[in-house]
């Protein structure tokens, strides 16, 4: 009790140094919840791609967003290829038309694939209800954990696809990646909803029951992806078949460059709160200057003298990595709930564990300065001091 009384001598000085070391904690919460979620993310997509070539148009563009589909043709191509265990033809593309494909994430898809490979494919998707959508079903979806209540879907229930109705027939469990933030058709209507939604003067030159805008490769086991991936480009014309590698390049060292800097502006404001400290620190120490004085000259130990002025600095840091942590949280519960789709946010143990431990050393270390300065005072000069 001596200490928090110490500690709010000043209160408002107190209030603000405290508000300095919440508003830095506040900053690093919200921040860092948002880097673990697009971490989590990135990694969840190395899993679902991890041991998968994906082929593409030759255009260069990304499968689901090229304006040059593939032909299901380059299948039966593909699978000639050696390593190739299996060839599967898909089709991805917003699940609105209106909607921008930059997004937090994955944007909400509509996806459709003619199932084969399913032997092959080591990312297993679970259902919480129903089933996966067969080759043959028609007006059938199945809906990703993100967008479940998004599109109020349930099970037995209809929800709309690009202003058609669909049954939903099963409901899935959450991946951490892809398939949270998709919707699950048939390949057949997967090519009727893309055809429809191609511009006029593409759509009637395109056949719609041949289209695909990717084909994802699953590849023989010992046969290394990436070696595939380039027999593929030498042995198929009119493609661009990528690794797993070019993912975790391109996607994962990005991911990581973004996140430092994420990071590095929340620890930025945290630094502030610490200066904050130490000035009030340093303040306590000369106002109390003949109690320090009186202290040491009745016995009181030079470790005892920096382990008071350490215990306050702490007791601030710690108070305010508590209110911070509190808001920080609240903020991130409420803007997750606020969102239909892919939440925003992930807060964890680690994240929360850690911000207030830095914020906590942080404080301790911004008061070493202060409580050594009194600890060395001269107890004849401190009672002397005005």
């Amino acid at each position: 009790m001596r200490i928090i009384r110490n500690v709010f001598r000043r209160k408002l000085r107190a209030v603000l140094t405290i508000s300095g070391i919440m508003i830095g904690v506040f900053a690093l919460i919200v921040m860092g919840a948002m880097a673990e979620k697009i971490t989590l993310l990135v990694d969840g997509g190395l899993k679902w791609t991890g041991d998968k070539v994906t082929v593409s148009a030759g255009d260069g563009a990304m499968g689901g967003f090229s304006t040059n589909p593939l032909s299901v043709d380059k299948v039966n191509e593909i699978e000639k290829v050696d390593g190739v265990a299996e060839a599967s033809a898909n089709i991805t593309m917003l699940l609105s038309e209106k909607q921008s494909a930059m997004t937090m994430g994955m944007p909400p898809m509509i996806a459709g694939g003619d199932g084969r490979g399913k032997d092959y494919e080591s990312f297993k998707v679970r259902y919480i209800d129903g089933r996966e959508v067969k080759p043959a079903d028609r007006g059938k979806v199945t809906v990703g954990a993100d967008l479940a209540n998004k599109l109020n879907a349930k099970v037995g229930k209809e929800v709309t696809i690009r202003g058609e109705k669909f049954e939903v027939v099963g409901l899935m469990e959450k991946t951490l990646t892809a398939p949270d933030s998709s919707v699950y058709v048939s390949l057949y209507d997967a090519q009727r909803l893309f055809h429809k939604g191609m511009p006029d003067m593409v759509r009637g030159r395109v056949n719609p029951d041949t289209m695909a805008t990717g084909i994802t490769v699953f590849i023989k086991k010992g046969y290394n992806p990436e070696k595939v991936a380039e027999n593929i480009n030498k042995e198929v014309i009119g493609v661009k078949a990528t690794g797993p590698k070019v993912f975790k390049e391109q996607i994962g060292n990005s991911t990581k460059i973004f996140t430092s800097i994420i990071f590095g502006i929340a620890l930025i404001s945290l630094l502030v709160g610490g200066l904050s400290v130490v000035n009030t620190m340093t303040m306590a120490v000369t106002e109390r200057t003949r109690e320090i004085g009186i202290r040491k000259a009745i016995g009181a130990s030079n470790h005892a003298i920096i382990r008071q002025f350490l215990s306050e600095s702490a007791v601030i840091a710690l108070t305010g990595g508590i209110v911070g942590l509190g808001f920080g949280s609240l903020f991130v519960l409420m803007a997750n709930a606020g969102n239909t789709g892919t939440p925003l946010f992930l807060l964890t143990i680690r994240l929360m564990g850690g911000s207030l431990g830095f914020a906590l050393f942080l404080g301790i270390l911004s008061g070493l300065y202060p409580a050594w300065h009194a600890a060395k005072m001269n107890p004849v000069a401190a009672l002397r001091h005005e």
